[in-house]
């Protein structure tokens, strides 16, 4: 088996193909009494062996996947009403259940979590950030440290998922600074012959679809050495795993001027632009695009450092689809005040807070070479203003540029581009393979799992499939 990607989903599957294997805890009570008398009823078998539906079946929460309910109320199960019961599962390592597996990653294990500052707190609970049988929290009481409003930075959730690939022993599993480039169904005797030709020559076709003869996936793309050169490979498996994220490939508004150099996609520019002195307390407003919580955190991080703001964003500010308006303000008190000063502080009207502007229902027309961006609001009257930068926070998609056709033919809208909220690769609810092309799976955000605590059991999924092929 092959994976694409080791962030948190890569690093689960790794662990459950590793031989690691849940089974229900003797003699624990799970506040769900349905489930409970299930696990009673074949406590000797693993949870992997056993039929994930009938277990799921009637599990409600913060999810639309069974799956993803039942591996999560098994490991925290009333964490949503703030109750703090023990995991039901014991974790039992059987190597003569592994299944040999390679996980493919440009960063180190955690994936795009070694690229987002590291101070940055998480949205969700720190203890919905570990994976199975190394709670977070006790990693973190280890390094001494405590969890702040029971939220962790990235930072240190980047080192634990790091800390748990060693200290579970999957490091060998494990191929980082790798990059795929194309990854297509090919015909077994192909392979014998290293036919390179004939691949080359069948490329245009979606999935090299021949019925006659046994079918692998072949694997291609390059490692970067120590040196900064490229090693090519080329992998041949049964299996592959789509476990990329969507941190990749920011989202672009699609306007004029949007590929100036003062124009970014991601709040990386802006740390990068006070650390080198480039804007400050009398540059013009730095803009930014979106009212997600990227654009939060920009905002949070341009007001500590005292840096003019104007906020553009196309919805109104009490639409109930805001991000804002669905967090609880107590666990959430930094992204509660910039709704606040996104409602209170609009250009209409001044409100308390400094060096801060907020345009609802606006959106950008385009960015001008002298720096000038111009607006719309909902009348259609449009606006000029001045900017030292712009940052476009609107959401990112996956980059699926090494499947035939983006994997475009693989979501559930076989006519758009996979997207992970509107638009996910369209799975098996209780496998996640792939309904167009078996053999492969998908996971995390790709499959609509946009939450650690939820990839989990995705993870879960594949496993019991692949044991059971």
């Amino acid at each position: 088996v092959v994976f694409s990607g080791n962030g948190p989903s890569g690093i689960c599957l790794s662990y459950l193909l590793s031989g690691y294997t849940p089974y229900f805890k003797r003699d624990s009570l799970h506040p769900h009494p349905i489930l409970q008398k299930k696990l009673e009823e074949t406590p000797e078998v693993s949870i992997l062996d056993q039929d994930l539906e009938y277990l799921s079946e009637g599990l409600e929460g913060r999810s639309h996947s069974p799956v993803a309910l039942l591996l999560d109320t098994l490991q925290h199960p009333d964490t949503d009403f703030g109750g703090t019961a023990e995991s039901v599962l014991t974790w039992w390592h059987e190597p003569n259940r592994a299944i040999p597996h390679l996980v493919l990653g440009r960063n180190a294990p955690g994936g795009a979590w070694h690229s987002i500052e590291g101070s940055m707190v998480t949205l969700s609970r720190g203890e919905w950030m570990g994976l199975p049988d190394l709670p977070f929290k006790d990693w973190l009481k280890q390094k001494r440290r405590g969890l702040r409003n029971n939220r962790a930075t990235a930072e240190d959730i980047a080192q634990y998922y790091q800390q748990y690939v060693m200290k579970k022993g999957l490091q060998k599993n494990f191929r980082c600074g790798t990059v795929v480039t194309s990854v297509r169904k090919v015909s077994a005797e192909n392979i014998s012959n290293h036919a390179q030709e004939d691949l080359q020559e069948n490329n245009d076709s979606l999935w090299n679809s021949n019925e006659q003869s046994t079918e692998v996936f072949q694997v291609d793309g390059f490692f970067k050495t120590v040196e900064g050169d490229k090693e090519l490979f080329s992998i041949h498996a049964e299996n592959v795993v789509l476990a990329t994220g969507t941190y990749d490939n920011p989202t672009w508004l699609g306007i004029k001027g949007e590929n100036l150099s003062y124009v970014h996609h991601q709040l990386s520019a802006l740390e990068e632009a006070v650390k080198n002195n480039s804007i400050g307390i009398m540059s013009d407003p730095v803009l930014i695009v979106g009212a997600g919580l990227t654009a939060a955190d920009a905002i949070l991080f341009a007001h500590h450092c005292n840096i003019p703001v104007m906020h553009v964003f196309r919805r109104r500010v009490s639409d109930p689809g805001l991000i804002f308006n669905q967090l609880p303000k107590m666990m959430y008190p930094e992204y509660h005040k910039v709704h606040q000063m996104m409602k209170e502080q609009t250009a209409a009207c001044a409100g308390p807070y400094e060096r801060y502007v907020s345009l609802p229902e606006h959106h950008v027309l385009s960015f001008g070479k002298d720096k000038k961006c111009i607006f719309q609001d909902k009348n259609g009257c449009q606006k000029a203003y001045k900017i030292s930068m712009a940052l476009v926070l609107t959401g990112s998609n996956p980059n699926l540029s090494f499947l035939p056709n983006n994997g475009i033919d693989l979501a559930m809208d076989s006519d758009q581009p996979v997207n992970p909220k509107r638009n996910p690769i369209d799975v098996d609810p209780f496998t996640y393979e792939c309904t167009q092309e078996k053999g492969l799976y998908a996971l995390g955000p790709l499959a609509g799992d946009n939450f650690v605590r939820f990839v989990q059991g995705g993870a879960l999924a594949v496993a019991s499939s692949l044991l059971k092929k």
